[in-house]
């Protein structure tokens, strides 16, 4: 389990740090719209990575 949740809380972080960096990009430096459609689809990946989490994804995630 412990490994799981670490895996998990890995992927959704990066999802959501990743995502919300290349909508940034397209928002703030003029890049490709592919850059927004590539960081709304991280971020969507982020919210169903969190329901994967086996342990309670909102202490486990507070916590770090």
């Amino acid at each position: 389990m412990i490994i799981n949740s670490f895996f998990y809380f890995i992927i959704a972080g990066l999802c959501e740090i990743g995502g919300g960096y290349l909508v940034w990009l397209w928002l703030r430096e003029g890049k490709s719209p592919v850059f927004a459609l590539v960081g709304s689809a991280l971020l969507t990946v982020y919210g169903f990575v969190a329901t994967k989490q086996p342990a309670n994804f909102g202490r486990a995630y507070a916590a770090v």
